[in-house]
């Protein structure tokens, strides 16, 4: 369907982007068509922007804010208010008489937001603002009730009710308040009530039986001597019926000479392992457990108690027990044993049957319960008071992004920078404006290299190296020439704080025209210089090579008790093979130099200057033709997509725009300026001298060839 907004758009960067001056234009922007969007998609850090108002949008908290999540705060917001031009405006506060309280979500935010005008002692105020909102933590954390379904002890003014449920944090989980404390919910509620009745039922039962408690309140202490000594009376019995058995069992039964040997050559002690490994007692056939005296030391202490808690209460006092005694008492814990093992698995039981018998018997569940109720019906009114805050940020925030999203505006106009512009980078005296945060330099490099722009990546440091980050420059004026890795400068930051910058990588690409013009011209003599010099240095080397051969073999020809020699006169002849290379590579450079002398000669006056221009193209022509085509193709797109933005368009920056984005040195207006350096080199007269002579050359040159009209 066509869409019913009157849509205004401007040319910049080589694409037609959507100019969003009014309320409605934001409005409207569900209708307009996302292939015209600059960008569908950008990070929540790394850009200057509040990260906050970009949490809040990125309503699945994935780090990214895309175009849906835009029109969606974009809705939410102008539905929210009578008009949306507010949102145009940009501030950080609103009068309350925008509100729209049509709707019940309005009537709730407006109300929120003058209870929170009274609370901060300003009843009468008409507007809000973000400033207001600065300590919504805590007014929100000091309200009796929050709304987040927690109960902290300390706002429970009762007594009975407030040891419960420390009781349930001290045995079941806890969860933490708004306010930083920590509490329960419904949740840890029904766990602990529920554990606690299956626990007092499995209590009920052992009780209802006297199989189970057959020692009544001293049963379960009973039940853990027994068990204590359970497994190695057992052993012992069966030793003893195996002597019984075979009488020749009994001695090792009862272990060998030799493994009491081994012990004696060790340090012992009754809490030796070794100690507690031999039988309970000498083994002999149906011989009785003795209870007294006889016992293995190590099982000593158990078997005390086994016959004060177990013995004593069941036979009375013994001095031994038979395998009939021991196999009743076996039988006697047996419905407790069984018992035991249907016992719910729970952390209650450290209060003792009696606190969660009292607790179950309490009107507590309830009232925790109604606790709960009461701080859960206050939910919408807190979550209007942050819809408040909300609100006042996307009022701020939401014209901005748009501008810096749906269409590059605030880029292209340059009144403001845009939200991936992080700051200014001062380096080889020039500013660069186009300057964007990166993660990892090596990752952003290798696609960023796509855009076609010179790009020089520095890490920044300030603070001591307290605070770091690197950031990618964009270079779009001037040249390249002293570019080069290692090279420092200043990086300011949007808030105007001055980092120091050092180039760690650059990707090279041509910045200017100008800078194409010159490049032949610079790499021949760089390269003429290098050849001289490599020339120049292999001459000498041989050289040196020779004088150095020579004082050797005049060493070895001298007498032993002779003086030093004397220092050889200096010989020029040795040099001659240094003058004679130079002499060489002048030489050839001024019969190239002839040759094209002699060839302009040869042509008539009017085409001098042609042929002179048409040497210059042939030279400087391909390289400006190449620069030219690669600068008009330059592109931020695979710049801000290397930084995790999903851009849409092809945003272009050509030659006049990419100049405005890196500013020279030049002198202020009205500057005075004083041309006299008094550490200048000092002026050479010679080769004015050759200049003369060579025009006297060229005008001789001129009359013979009869352009003075001679012949």
């Amino acid at each position: 369907m066509a869409s019913q907004h009157a849509w205004s758009f401007f040319r910049a960067g080589g694409f037609d982007q959507v100019q969003l001056n009014t309320g409605a234009d934001l409005l409207a922007l569900k209708e307009l068509d996302q292939k015209l969007w600059a960008a569908l998609s950008c990070p929540t850090r790394g850009i200057e922007f509040d990260t906050k108002t970009l949490d809040l949008i990125d309503s699945d908290a994935d780090a990214h804010v895309r175009a849906n999540e835009v029109l969606a705060a974009i809705a939410w917001a102008g539905g929210l208010l009578k008009n949306a031009d507010v949102l145009v405006k940009g501030t950080d506060s609103l009068a309350l008489a925008d509100i729209n309280d049509s709707s019940e979500e309005g009537q709730q935010l407006l109300a929120s937001a003058r209870h929170i005008l009274r609370s901060l002692g300003k009843p009468d105020a008409t507007e809000i603002s973000l400033a207001d909102m600065e300590d919504i933590e805590k007014f929100v954390a000091g309200l009796e009730f929050n709304g987040d379904g927690v109960i902290c002890a300390k706002q429970i003014a009762d007594a009975g009710l407030r040891a419960v449920v420390e009781d349930i944090i001290k045995c079941c989980s806890s969860v933490m308040d708004l306010s930083g404390e920590f509490g329960i919910n419904r949740d840890i509620i029904d766990k602990f009530f529920t554990e606690a009745a299956a626990y007092s039922d499995w209590y009920a039962k052992g009780e209802a039986d006297g199989m189970i408690l057959f020692l009544n309140d001293r049963t379960q202490a009973a039940a853990d001597a027994f068990l204590a000594v359970k497994e190695k009376s057992g052993d012992y019995f069966t030793r003893c019926q195996l002597a019984a058995y075979d009488a020749r069992s009994a001695v090792p039964l009862s272990r060998s000479t030799e493994d009491y040997q081994r012990l004696a050559a060790q340090d012992l002690s009754v809490q030796s392992p070794e100690v507690a490994a031999f039988p309970l007692a000498t083994v002999e056939a149906n011989k009785p457990l003795p209870l007294r005296s006889g016992i293995n030391p190590a099982w000593q202490g158990k078997v005390d108690g086994f016959c004060e808690l177990v013995i004593a209460p069941l036979l009375g006092k013994k001095e031994s027990l038979s395998a009939s005694e021991w196999a009743g008492i076996c039988l006697k814990f047996a419905p407790l044993e069984v018992w035991q093992a249907g016992k719910p698995a729970t952390t209650l039981e450290q209060l003792g049957i009696a606190r969660i018998r009292e607790i179950l018997g309490g009107n507590h569940q309830a009232a925790i319960d109604d606790l709960i109720n009461q701080d859960q019906s206050v939910e919408a009114a807190v979550k209007a008071i942050r819809s408040v805050e909300r609100l006042l940020r996307y009022n701020r925030d939401l014209f901005k992004l748009a501008n810096n999203f749906v269409s590059f505006r605030n880029f292209y106009t340059g009144k403001e920078k845009a939200i991936f512009q992080v700051g200014t980078l001062y380096l080889d005296g020039r500013s660069c404006e186009l300057c964007v945060k990166v993660e990892d330099v090596a990752k952003h490099a290798s696609f960023a290299n796509m855009s076609g722009v010179c790009l020089a990546y520095c890490d920044c440091v300030r603070s001591g190296g307290a605070e770091k980050m690197s950031i990618a420059a964009a270079f779009t004026a001037g040249d390249s020439d002293y570019l080069m890795v290692g090279r420092n400068g200043i990086f300011y930051d949007r808030k105007g704080q001055d980092w120091d910058a050092s180039i760690v990588r650059i990707v090279d690409h041509p910045i200017s025209i100008r800078q194409a013009f010159w490049s032949p011209y610079k790499k021949l003599a760089k390269m003429i210089s290098e050849q001289l010099q490599k020339l120049a240095a292999s001459k000498a080397g041989s050289v040196e090579d020779k004088m150095l051969k020579a004082v050797v073999e005049s060493g070895k020809n001298a007498p032993v008790s002779s003086a030093a020699a004397a220092k050889p006169p200096f010989d020029v002849g040795k040099f001659a093979g240094i003058f004679a290379a130079i002499g060489l590579a002048v030489g050839a450079i001024g019969g190239i130099l002839a040759s094209i002398v002699s060839g302009l000669l040869g042509l008539k006056f009017w085409q001098i200057p042609l042929a002179m221009l048409g040497l210059v193209l042939l030279i400087s022509g391909p390289s400006m033709g190449m620069a030219w085509f690669k600068l008009k193709r330059r592109n931020l797109g695979p710049i801000l997509d290397a930084s995790g933005w999903a851009i849409n368009a092809r945003v272009r920056i050509n030659i006049p725009f990419g100049t405005s984005l890196t500013g020279l040195a030049n002198l202020p207006e009205g500057a005075h300026r004083s041309l006299v350096d008094p550490f200048a080199d000092k002026k050479v007269v010679w080769p004015y001298y050759l200049m003369i002579v060579l025009a006297i050359c060229v005008l001789i040159g001129f009359w013979y060839f009869g352009f003075f009209g001679h012949r």
